[in-house]
């Protein structure tokens, strides 16, 4: 017999049947830029990794205070093979994604 899995309530209700002028109406741009390009880390954390496996759809989480250790755990997850990884710094964000050596074969990819 599965497990049902423990239920965490939220306020959904609370944000649906609150009228609009208690929200402050931000441009696109703004937005971006405060929320995308404005991510901080916390100070003395060197790297942030997030795989997401894509046979199982799990995503694990990895913080780092040695650059050195972020890159073996980064070349471990690549040389699985098996997930998607995005690499956090407090200078960039990038996603990395294996490629398999048929794929080279294939122009398009």
């Amino acid at each position: 017999m599965a497990k049902k899995k423990k239920y965490f309530p939220n306020n959904w209700k609370a944000y649906k049947e609150t009228h609009t002028s208690f929200f402050i109406p931000i441009a696109f741009d703004e937005f971006m830029d405060w929320k995308i390009a404005g991510w901080e880390m916390q100070p003395g954390v060197k790297c942030m990794i997030r795989e997401t496996n894509k046979r199982t759809g799990k995503v694990k989480e990895y913080v780092y205070v040695r650059e050195h250790a972020a890159k073996n755990k980064a070349d471990e997850i690549m040389a699985r093979g098996e997930s998607d990884i995005i690499v956090c710094t407090p200078e960039e964000i990038n996603v990395m994604t294996p490629k398999y050596k048929e794929d080279y074969d294939d122009p398009l990819a």
